[in-house]
């Protein structure tokens, strides 16, 4: 099993995410904290579960539906190890 680590500026972007969706439905803002921690622990037993960006960094992005889109876990996988580096939403604007 791999470790799974958030990394610090991840956690940023989970509490941000957290408190946008709290202000329109904290029981959904609850269900979110649960997905990310399922994530964590599909990543942990199946670290190449998501798919690769096909960039040579390594990178890979896990898909997590919910609601009208999915909340997205951008990951490096290193030997035993797999680090969680961005976390947002699929209707997010990213520019």
């Amino acid at each position: 099993m791999a470790e799974v680590v958030w990394l610090r500026e991840v956690q940023a972007d989970v509490e941000r995410l957290f408190l946008f969706l709290r202000k329109k439905n904290s029981k959904a803002a609850n269900k979110i904290l649960l997905l990310f921690r399922k994530g964590s622990e599909q990543l942990a037993c199946s670290p190449e579960l998501g798919i690769s960006m096909d960039d040579e960094t390594g990178r890979r992005e896990l898909f997590l539906p919910f609601g009208a889109g999915a909340y997205i876990l951008r990951y490096q996988l290193d030997v035993d190890k797999v680090g969680i580096i961005r976390v947002w939403h699929s209707r997010e604007n990213r520019d």
